[in-house]
């Protein structure tokens, strides 16, 4: 098997660049098919790097002088920051030297990076950021989280079609079921975008359609790829997150309060673990943004190490699967008729 080089960019986010070096690791040591071009500033990827034990024939350290910070306009910040991580990262991908990219920096840099320098396939009309999230039938993708707020009904015909394309490959997902989320299950609920894209799915071939799905069908795993605009995926992911931390704070409360909860506590203590990590978002990876002519990757501006990892070595997977040859076919296909 052929090793996959990912490009990471060690200077997005707001723990870099020492989580993101310290999962870069934790890849490298978890699967020995990861070649990393660490893309930062020498002298801090460098220092960083001598903390740890690793396989040096597998790391190389690109010098980048310059950083994109959060709060920059994405398109200006691209087309001036020639020599930051991140551009950097974006170029290795588009000249082949490298199969993928991670980084937890801007979202707005990064979707415009990856338009503007990675490119799109022929025939994506707008790529989407898909991250999954987790349900209680296991992980389901939410497909756009954040890149498409103003999205056409052809868009989301596309995103269901690259979702499933991502579930049946990279999660093993058989026929993986397609849900348009809306306020309602019956066909004629929702806005113009709701109702123009349900006609279009329900006469697509080649998917699993099964409808519309509310906010709350989402988290018991009723559809496996959850279609909607980026306004309304980004509002569910970050509700998501907000309220898997607040249970997570009352659950670990509660046993605490007594005596009697901490003895239970102790003897559940494997078991809780367990499903509570089934619920954390950090243990899916980064949201891939599908439809490009490479991978690229974001992950959480806050992301920690086991983030960072993930996302690496879902990168293996993508590659393995020829994901964008997929998409490619597909689409080229749908064209054709």
């Amino acid at each position: 098997m052929s090793q996959t080089i990912v490009a990471l960019d060690c200077m997005g986010g707001d723990n870099a660049p020492g989580e993101i070096i310290k999962g870069g690791i934790e890849a490298l040591k978890e699967n020995k098919d990861v070649f990393l071009k660490m893309v930062g500033r020498q002298e801090d990827v460098n220092r960083e790097l001598e903390k740890y034990d690793y396989d040096k024939t597998r790391v190389e350290v690109v010098n980048a002088t310059e950083v994109i910070e959060t709060g920059e306009p994405p398109v200006v910040a691209i087309r001036t920051k020639k020599d930051s991580s991140l551009v950097k990262c974006m170029y290795m991908v588009k000249h082949g030297e490298c199969d993928a990219l991670v980084s937890a920096g801007s979202t707005g840099a990064t979707l415009v990076g990856g338009h503007v320098i990675v490119g799109r396939i022929k025939g994506v009309e707008r790529p989407p950021l898909a991250p999954l999230i987790p349900t209680e039938k296991g992980g389901a993708l939410l497909i756009d989280c954040g890149a498409n707020v103003d999205a056409k009904p052809s868009n989301l015909v596309q995103f269901a079609q690259m979702g499933s394309i991502y579930m049946e490959n990279i999660c093993k997902v058989k026929n993986p079921k397609v849900g348009l989320v809306n306020i309602g299950a019956e066909e004629e609920k929702g806005n113009n975008l709701a109702k123009e894209t349900y006609q279009l799915l329900s006469n697509l071939e080649g998917i699993n359609f099964i409808g519309n799905i509310e906010a709350r069908e989402i988290p018991e795993g009723k559809a496996d790829v959850v279609v909607c605009d980026a306004f309304v995926g980004n509002v569910i992911l970050k509700m998501y997150e907000g309220v898997g931390g607040v249970l997570l704070k009352k659950v670990k409360g509660t046993l605490m309060t007594s005596l009697k909860t901490k003895i239970g506590a102790l003897l559940i203590k494997k078991e809780l673990k367990e499903t509570m990590k089934t619920f954390q978002m950090d243990q899916y990876g980064g949201a891939p943004l599908l439809g490009l002519k490479g991978l690229v990757v974001k992950t959480h501006g806050n992301s920690k190490a086991i983030e960072v990892k993930n996302s690496i070595i879902q990168c293996i997977s993508f590659k393995e699967m020829n994901i964008n040859d997929k998409i490619s076919k597909k689409l080229a296909v749908k064209k054709e008729n």
